[in-house]
C-alpha cells in the first residue's frame, strides 16, 4: 500500500531542493519628511537669532568678537556659583583647538568673548567646545537637565585698529552699558567682577594682573590685539559703550 501524504517524506534524498520564490511584503509608506513648503527644523520663535549659513573665513591674524547667548528660562549667570563654574571653563579651554581667549565678560543672559583664531574652522572648534563646556557646567550647578546655549555663536572678525579697540571697549565696559539701561550708576573705578578686566593691560591709568596658569585668559599674539588697537586711545573703566560693534 502506498504511504499516505503525511507520511511521504518532503524531500528525496540526493536532489536539489526547490526554493520557493520570494513574495513581496506590502509596507505602509511613511508620508513624513521630503522637501515640502513647512518641512524641518523650525527656528525658536519667529526666525532664529543667526540664520545656518556658511561662515566666512576668518583671517589668523584678525581677532573675532563672539556672543554666547543662554537660554532665557536659565536664572542670571552673574549668580556667584554660575560666574565661578563659567571662569573655570573658560580657564579649562583658554587656549584650545587653535583658539585662544583674550578677553571676556559674563553678562545676565549672554557671554561676551575676544578671541584669537588660526582660521574659520579653529574658531567654530573652539567656541563650540567652549560651549559644550559651558552648558555642562551650567547644567550641573542648577542641577538640571536640557538645553542652555540658545542658538549658534555670533562672531564677527575685527579687522582694523579701530574696530578691535571699540569691541574691546564694548566687551570690558558692558556692565556699565547694562547697568545705565537700568538706571544704575557704578562707581568712577569700578570694574566689572564678572569679566576679565583684572587681567587687561589697556585701562587708562594701568593695573593688570599677572596672566598666570589660573587665569581664565590667554596671552594675546596678533598685533591688533597687543599693539595696533592703541593707537586709538586707551579703554576708561568710565566708558559706556554704544551698540555693539
Amino acid at each position: 500500500m502506498p504511504p499516505s501524504k503525511r507520511t511521504m517524506p518532503r524531500h528525496t534524498p540526493g536532489r536539489p531542493r526547490r526554493s520557493r520564490a520570494p513574495r513581496q511584503l506590502s509596507l505602509p509608506l511613511n508620508t513624513h519628511g521630503g522637501k515640502r513648503p513647512g518641512a524641518g527644523r523650525k527656528p525658536r520663535g519667529e526666525k532664529a537669532l543667526h540664520p545656518h549659513r556658511t561662515r566666512p573665513a576668518h583671517p589668523s591674524r584678525c581677532p573675532a568678537h563672539v556672543t554666547l547667548r543662554f537660554d532665557p528660562s536659565l536664572p542670571n549667570l552673574r549668580q556667584k556659583n554660575l560666574v565661578r563654574a563659567l571662569f573655570a571653563c573658560l580657564r579649562a579651554g583658554r587656549e584650545r583647538l587653535g583658539c585662544r581667549i583674550a578677553h571676556f565678560s559674563v553678562q545676565r543672559s549672554h557671554v561676551h568673548l575676544v578671541v584669537e583664531a588660526q582660521g574659520k574652522e579653529a574658531l567654530s572648534r573652539g567656541v563650540q567646545g567652549l560651549s559644550i563646556r559651558m552648558a555642562k557646567a551650567v547644567n550641573r550647578v542648577l542641577k538640571r537637565k536640557g538645553r542652555v546655549i540658545e542658538d549658534r555663536f555670533h562672531a564677527r572678525a575685527l579687522r582694523t585698529p579701530k574696530e578691535v579697540r571699540a569691541a574691546l571697549s564694548y566687551v570690558m565696559c558692558n556692565a556699565r552699558r547694562h547697568g545705565r539701561q537700568r538706571g544704575r550708576v557704578y562707581d568712577r573705578q569700578w570694574m566689572d567682577p564678572c569679566g576679565s578686566g583684572e587681567w587687561f593691560d589697556g585701562w587708562k591709568g594701568g593695573g593688570r594682573r599677572e596672566i598666570d596658569d589660573d587665569a581664565p585668559v590667554a596671552e594675546c599674539r596678533t598685533w591688533l590685539l597687543r599693539t595696533g588697537w592703541r593707537r586709538w586711545g586707551l579703554v576708561s573703566r568710565e566708558e559706556v559703550p554704544g551698540p555693539g560693534p
